[in-house]
């Protein structure tokens, strides 16, 4: 089983998702953990204060040290060797591979920063890795931690339905997916493209092949320049090329 534990002051943000679809597949399966703590029941003082004013001054407030240390000690209680993830817009881009790598821990714990962000010392002794989801800034982690941890269940066998979906999802490959069609074949005067009502399903296979490499290459081009291309994948988008000249 694969545990994962959101600390965040904002339980409510993160429990919706988590009820729905293949994260609630994946819990209900016994595939996965998902536990949330809230910052605030590590605070020490009365009033429960988990942020403060930034020394030097400047505007905003900044996620106090000690409760977030508190809370992820806590996590780590049982010895299960984990990954203390910050989501921050400062990490490194998550993608695909990155998906793949964390998908092999057991245990990930997550920190959802707030406001002007963490104090530094979180990041100095706690955190091993700083995730960004893109170069944007939001209110808090707890979306960018919940795209994380559904990238992860999409790659942990057992949670989908078919395991093979995520195989042939874009990015996995390295490539963008291929077009998808269903019922009816004919509407509103567009067709479904002959070849996947043919039943050949070798030439369905390089149809999509090569679609996939189409699609690639018009809208992420630079992901076709480091994908593992086969001598096919190159014949394809020879073809490609020809056609479109």
């Amino acid at each position: 089983m694969k545990r994962y534990d959101i600390l965040t002051l904002f339980p409510e943000i993160v429990l919706g998702p988590l009820k729905e679809s293949i994260l609630r597949q994946g819990q209900e399966k016994g595939l996965l953990e998902i536990r949330i703590l809230n910052f605030r029941n590590y605070a020490r003082d009365k009033h429960r204060v988990v942020d403060d004013l930034p020394f030097g001054g400047g505007p905003g407030m900044v996620l106090k040290a000690e409760p977030i240390f508190a809370a992820v000690r806590d996590c780590q209680q049982d010895g299960l060797p984990a990954r203390v993830i910050l989501m921050s817009p400062q990490g490194r881009h998550f993608d695909q591979e990155a998906a793949k790598e964390l998908a092999r821990e057991d245990h990930l714990i997550f920190i959802c920063g707030r406001y002007k962000g963490v104090d530094e010392r979180v990041r100095e002794a706690l955190v091993t890795d700083e995730i960004s989801i893109g170069d944007y800034v939001l209110s808090g982690g707890e979306l960018p931690a919940l795209v994380v941890i559904e990238a992860l269940a999409r790659l942990i066998p057992g949670v989908l339905g078919d395991e093979e979906s995520a195989k042939g999802d874009s990015f996995y490959g390295g490539l963008l997916d291929h077009p998808h069609y269903t019922r009816p074949a004919r509407f509103e005067g567009m067709e479904v493209p002959p070849i996947l009502i043919s039943g050949h399903h070798d030439q369905i296979r390089r149809w999509r092949r090569k679609e996939a490499l189409r699609r690639t290459r018009d809208r992420r081009p630079d992901l076709l320049r480091i994908a593992p291309l086969s001598e096919e994948d190159r014949s394809l988008l020879q073809e490609i090329e020809k056609e479109e000249n």
